[in-house]
């Protein structure tokens, strides 16, 4: 869960004050490497945790590769590059909007039928279904053409984050959040030290300053804890509910902290234009 990145405080600042430089250009890609190893590494070691509670230890590594990490980006590629065809081409707005609604939903419809139809249980991984079909078709489509089509989708985009994090903020109870205390201290500080000590000793440019802006992760972390919840509460739920208010009070400190931490990081690295007039 602490790997996960929510890369939008950091770009919120990088498109208001039109910063430029190592940091900014790193941060992206990073946040994208981020999320992608943090869910292949969330689902793996919750398939297999499951999977061992229930006695079925032999075909978890199997399963948990194959279902849930092969099989989603195999769907998404496929419908992504389908998808591309139709959206290479110059378009209207609403046309735009209604060939991309419908290649997500016809994406999400062949990972529910496999659910349904042909595993019997919730096995398929939607956010890398998602993740897949996003970065094939941005790949196959002209930097030009990908711009009208993301100025074109983000009113769509806004709404369906904000019916996600309401539908995963609703069942969270405050009381919870109020009482991790120090688990949710411990967390925040260790995986800030882990952020910023991995970007210093593995970036060869933007090392001081590129985990400052790497610290923002609520959106994919509550995905992960509703899940991780879940999971537990079938044979730990005392460990569930100190998750569930651990993972929330950090996310929303994090939400708070992280955009004047990610300010100060670009003034420091000197990438602010504005601030060097």
């Amino acid at each position: 869960m602490a790997l996960a990145t929510v890369p939008s405080p950091a770009l919120s600042i990088v498109r208001e004050f039109k910063t430029d430089g190592p940091v900014t250009k790193t941060l992206i890609p990073m946040a994208v490497l981020d999320d992608v190893i943090a869910i292949i590494m969330f689902f793996s070691i919750n398939g297999i945790i499951t999977a061992t509670k229930n006695g079925n230890q032999s075909t978890s590594l199997g399963a948990t590769l194959s279902i849930m990490i092969l099989l989603p980006m195999a769907i998404g590629s496929v419908v992504g590059y389908l998808s591309s065809l139709f959206l290479k081409k110059e378009r209207s707005k609403i046309q735009t909007q209604l060939l991309l609604v419908s290649f997500i939903l016809i994406a999400g419809s062949v990972g529910i039928y496999i659910n349904q139809q042909v595993l019997g249980a919730e096995m398929i991984n939607f956010m890398l279904i998602g993740m897949a079909f996003s970065a094939v078709f941005a790949n196959l489509v002209s930097k030009e053409r990908l711009h009208q089509i993301m100025s074109a989708f983000n009113p769509i985009l806004g709404i369906s984050l904000l019916i996600v994090i309401v539908n995963l903020g609703a069942p969270l109870d405050y009381h919870l959040i109020l009482g991790a205390g120090v688990f949710t201290l411990i967390y925040i500080l260790s995986r800030a030290f882990g952020k910023y000590s991995g970007a210093y000793f593995g970036a060869k440019t933007a090392q001081k300053y590129l985990g400052l802006t790497l610290l923002p992760h609520s959106g994919v972390s509550l995905v992960f804890t509703g899940i991780a919840v879940s999971s537990l509460n079938m044979f730990d739920p005392k460990s569930a509910v100190i998750i569930q208010g651990t993972i929330a009070a950090a996310a929303i400190l994090n939400e708070i902290i992280a955009v004047i931490v990610a300010k100060k990081a670009f003034e420091w690295s000197g990438e602010m234009p504005r601030l060097k007039k």
